[in-house]
């Protein structure tokens, strides 16, 4: 083999510097201070060495031996006389060059993966490359995986500062496995570290590389000192094309950018009998409060964005989103005495949820011993009288008194009029319902009960009670509280029966198409409304005023259902249809029904109400007998004045002081309407409206003589 040309040169210097290293201090040559400081700057050599933190270090701290050891040589014969005893000079300088000839760090050690090439006629094969062991990873027995990483870890400069302890593959994985680091000096923490620093050496994407802090665990340390890398590209593959349903959950709903972010998937049922497949969700932090955008979490789980078939339901910081593959609320739930009948509490199902479970509402408050106030809305053709129909037979059906007034007359509120106490259809009426039942309160503070003969406030259900709880509707009550004549009595005694009724038995259950104080509702009024009742909301015209309606009768604005104008489903791709000139498809059926209703912890539910058939007989949900005041409560309603037929025309001074015989004709009598008859205002003298109504009620013939005169300007 031939010698290297560096390896004879290195050679030939120590086999001539070693005479001149045992003869210098004997001789006081200025060589032996070349010599020293030669030494001195070995001896720097070796402190850089073992202060770096890159690889070699012990390959460095050879090459500077030479020096190092030279200066001994050069002290030790300088400290014997002459050439010490036994020539011991001669002795350490042969050694020095041996140990030089033999070990030769300089012309080896700068050669580790450079051999130049001999010239020779043909080529050799290079023989295999003996890897050489590390300082600072020392064999441990590894197994083949973890040596094939730390090879490339090694390569890639040791990134992080940190060394593999281990390599695990993963089960029925190719290239997935997850490697264990620790820091390479012990008690610093591992900083810097990165995905992409992780993936280089192994030559994945960064995608495909999780970090994790490593728990401590009984026999092997943990804390910031260690870390976990999972670099894991073939199941990253399998997951972009077929995810399951956790992992599509990961990637596009409980994402920072997906629909419902920082959540994560319970379970996933189905329930096929139904036709509905409910996620169940809950939020990571079980502190915070889900943020759902439901039509990007279709968009994430690939389901059709269909408002009649997809709902959430929010708990706390869970959640379930179910999907029915047909809209669950398109359904009839027709009504039966049997879920009208109200429970020993005065609860009586009034509907049903997306998910089949029955809704109950009251027609007494039983937690609170006193009646029953009740809050419907809706615009026209949205349900509010099917829902007064079964609301007035559970009230029937408990053994309560209802009378219902309406602006106008319709066909289904004359029906229920047969059911039912009273019912009248003009503002008139309505406004002498009220007052009857502002009556009402002072005559039951008055009446005595049978078992000791004293006056008490109501209770439901004691049947020592000698009368039964009243229940007055007003429908359309915004329109009529806006009436021109009797607009301010109805909206001042609906005002004061909603905050002292309940003391003596009575309910008001109003309804319309707002619940705020510029269509009628003072907020005193809303509020003794609110607290009192199960305020019922139906479709108010879009999703915004209904979810607008439904915060404006709850404390905390929870999330609120959305009701849709119709139930239509979503047929094929606008997109298509546009390109081929296509129509898009029909409406659905109508959402006429469908409510939402706020539950006493203020928390919206979206129902369908029971269905009550006006063309069919309704004597099938109300009770045999029509329940009735008493006859004690009638005969001092006559005395007042305030019991007789309420559809006849104002009688005179009934609601506003009659002018005084003597006034002139163009006095201001006609239009006097303030400060009477249980108060004047607004809604009394509004131009010449009001006064043309009063000239048409003549109820005498003094009346009729100056309606003449008017007219005739005599």
């Amino acid at each position: 083999m031939t010698t290297p040309r560096s390896v004879a040169l290195e050679r030939l210097a120590y086999t001539l510097a070693a005479p001149v290293l045992a003869v210098a201090p004997n001789l006081g040559s200025p060589v032996n201070q070349v010599v020293q400081l030669a030494g001195v700057a070995g001896i720097g050599g070796w402190f850089l060495a073992a202060k770096s933190d890159e690889p070699g270090a012990g390959r460095k701290i050879l090459r500077w031996s030479p020096l190092v050891l030279a200066a001994a040589v050069d002290v030790a014969a300088g400290h014997t006389t002459g050439f010490g005893p036994y020539w011991m000079d001669s002795l350490l300088a042969a050694g020095w060059a041996a140990a030089g000839y033999l070990v030769m760090p300089f012309s080896r050690h700068t050669r580790r993966r450079h051999r130049p090439a001999l010239a020779a006629p043909a080529p050799q094969p290079a023989p295999a490359e003996v890897l050489e062991e590390s300082v600072a990873q020392p064999d441990d027995g590894a197994d083949l995986l973890t040596r094939d990483a730390r090879v490339l870890w090694e390569q890639a400069g040791m990134p992080g500062r940190t060394h593999i302890v281990k390599a695990t593959r993963h089960p029925g994985q190719q290239h997935d496995m997850t490697i264990l680091l620790r820091a390479s000096e012990t008690g610093r923490p591992i900083t810097g570290l990165t995905e992409a620093a992780v993936a280089a050496p192994f030559g994945v994407h960064s995608s495909d590389v999780v970090l994790a802090e490593v728990a401590i665990q009984p026999g092997r340390q943990g804390g910031p000192g260690w870390m976990e890398a999972r670099i894991t590209p073939d199941a990253n593959q399998r997951r972009r094309k077929a995810p399951t349903d956790q992992e599509r959950w990961v990637d596009k709903v409980g994402s920072p950018k997906g629909g419902a972010p920082g959540s994560e998937l319970v379970h996933k049922t189905r329930d096929d009998e139904r036709g509905v497949t409910f996620y169940r969700a809950k939020m990571t932090d079980s502190t915070e409060t889900p943020r759902i955008d439901l039509a990007k979490v279709c968009r994430g789980l690939k389901l059709p964005e269909d408002d009649s078939c997809v709902f959430v339901l929010v708990d706390g910081s869970e959640f379930l989103i179910s999907v029915f593959d047909e809209p669950p609320l398109s359904q009839i739930f027709r009504a039966t005495r049997e879920l009208l009948t109200p429970d020993d509490k005065g609860m009586y199902v009034c509907g049903f949820t997306i998910t089949g479970q029955p809704v109950k509402t009251m027609v007494y408050q039983h937690d609170k011993n006193a009646p029953a106030h009740g809050l419907t809305l809706g615009v026209s053709r949205s349900g509010k009288t099917q829902f007064f129909a079964i609301h007035m037979a559970a009230q029937s059906l408990d053994g309560e008194v209802v009378w219902l007034g309406t602006v106008r007359k319709d066909e289904k509120t004359s029906v229920l009029g047969r059911y039912i106490d009273r019912q009248g259809s003009n503002a008139l009426w309505m406004a002498r319902s009220l007052r009857a039942a502002k009556a009402l309160c002072e005559i039951r503070a008055e009446m005595p009960w049978p078992h000791d003969g004293q006056p008490h406030d109501y209770k439901p259900g004691d049947p020592r009670c000698p009368y039964r709880q009243l229940n007055v509707y007003g429908d359309e009550f915004m329109t009529a509280a806006q009436d021109a004549d009797f607009g301010e009595f109805i909206q001042k005694d609906g005002e004061d029966l909603t905050v002292t009724g309940l003391k003596y038995g009575i309910g008001f259950n109003p309804a319309g198409q707002s619940p705020f104080a510029h269509n009628g509702f003072s907020t005193e009024m809303k509020d003794n409304l609110r607290q009192n009742s199960r305020p019922v909301i139906f479709n108010m015209g879009s999703p915004g005023a209904t979810r607008k309606a439904a915060e404006g009768t709850m404390e905390n604005a929870y999330d609120v259902p959305t009701i849709p104008a119709r139930y239509s489903r979503t047929e094929g791709s606008a997109i298509e249809r546009a390109m081929r000139g296509e129509a898009d498809p029909e409406n659905g059926v109508s959402t006429g029904g469908v409510a939402v209703i706020v539950l006493d912890n203020g928390r919206a539910v979206l129902m369908r109400s029971l269905y009550a058939d006006f063309d069919t007989d309704l004597s099938e949900l109300f009770p045999d007998e029509v329940n009735r005041l008493t006859d004690h409560e009638i005969s001092e309603l006559e005395k007042r004045g305030l019991w007789f037929d309420w559809n006849e025309p104002v009688r005179p001074g009934e609601f506003w002081p009659e002018p005084d015989e003597d006034e002139d004709d163009d006095g201001d009598g006609r239009s006097r309407r303030r400060g009477g008859g249980g108060g004047g205002g607004k809604g009394g003298g509004r131009g010449s409206k009001g006064g043309d109504r009063r000239s048409e009620q003549i109820a005498s013939p003094r009346q009729a003589l100056e309606a003449i005169k008017s007219l005739t300007d005599a």
